[in-house]
């Protein structure tokens, strides 16, 4: 097995994705939205903005989420208190009980990911992914390789 970085990272994601995966099928969600609903679970509600820039993904993709997480019954769309422009979106009694059936998902994918691993190892290697991803977040812009 090739032991760059890079691979080493896709390896260890693709692998957790794939055991995910099953349980999306039977829950009837697409892809992406367990996080949401975990993170509406956790934060409480949020407006379609907030979840866009947590999750740092685009604005319409979190649309598309939202819209199809609606139609089956996992959220709803409030007005916000400060804003008529604003929605806030929360979860339907439905989408708690979701929620935690994905966060006890979640958590056993990390033991199976994690197993084997001391408290102080895993806190090293969660402190070990923070800093490579603030070290993306603050480089500079540097030229990718051209073709």
């Amino acid at each position: 097995m090739e032991n760059t970085f890079y691979m080493l990272l896709h390896r260890a994601f693709h692998a957790q994705r794939g055991y995910l995966r099953s349980f999306l099928g039977e829950s009837g969600l697409g892809t992406g939205q367990p996080k949401l609903l975990v993170h509406l679970e956790r934060q409480g509600p949020c407006s379609q903005r907030e979840l866009a820039e947590y999750f740092e993904i685009d604005p319409a993709a979190v649309s598309r989420m939202l819209c199809a997480l609606e139609k089956s019954g996992f959220v709803t769309r409030k007005a916000h208190p400060e804003s008529r422009r604003k929605d806030l979106v929360e979860l339907t009694e439905q989408g708690h009980t979701m929620a935690k059936i994905w966060r006890g998902n979640y958590q056993k994918m990390e033991e199976i990911m994690l197993k084997g691993f001391s408290d102080q190892e895993r806190a090293q290697f969660a402190d070990y992914l923070i800093r490579a991803y603030h070290n993306f977040r603050e480089r500079e812009e540097e030229p990718l390789c051209k073709i």
